[in-house]
């Protein structure tokens, strides 16, 4: 028995990635007072980035998918607006990691900066077209995700290798 693909046999890590995002999905629907609950974190976003950016043979474009759809379900949008955003983050982490030689901490960052960027601004466009309605609210949660990826980043870190 070959002792590189530990985590590979057992399935240790599948199972953490599938328990990061239940832990997230639990942080993104969690009830906060209407003022605090502008200023949450696209936790579940932040977390597909990550699994996108450091197990691409685990977690890709079916993966953000599923995410998608699932977050859609939890947050009461209209099925597959999440999805969608979700699926061209992929696509995008997909393409910038392939001209990104070394990643480290700053480079993640801004990959995932630019990540989140593109999720929120795909919603914005989303709803605009399906519903006629702009949230400019969400920008402030955006900003918030922005500055708090790095603290995902050395949670889930350690996990990754």
């Amino acid at each position: 028995m070959a002792y590189a693909d530990f985590d590979d046999a057992t399935g240790v890590l599948p199972a953490l990635i599938i328990l990061s995002f239940i832990i997230a999905s639990s942080l993104s629907v969690y009830p906060l007072s209407p003022s605090m609950a502008a200023l949450r974190p696209m936790v579940m976003v932040m977390v597909l980035i990550f699994w996108l950016l450091f197990q691409p043979r685990y977690v890709g474009i079916f993966s953000a998918f599923a995410i998608g759809i699932i977050a859609d379900l939890l947050m009461d949008t209209h099925l597959g607006q999440q999805a969608f955003a979700a699926v061209m983050v992929a696509m995008v982490i997909k393409i910038t990691s392939i001209y990104i030689r070394q990643l480290n901490t700053i480079s993640a960052w801004l990959i995932a900066s630019l990540g989140l960027v593109v999720f929120q601004v795909s919603l914005w466009i989303l709803q605009l077209f399906i519903q006629n309605t702009f949230v400019a609210q969400s920008a402030l949660s955006l900003f918030m995700s922005i500055i708090s990826w790095p603290l995902v980043l050395l949670t889930l870190r350690r996990f990754a290798r």
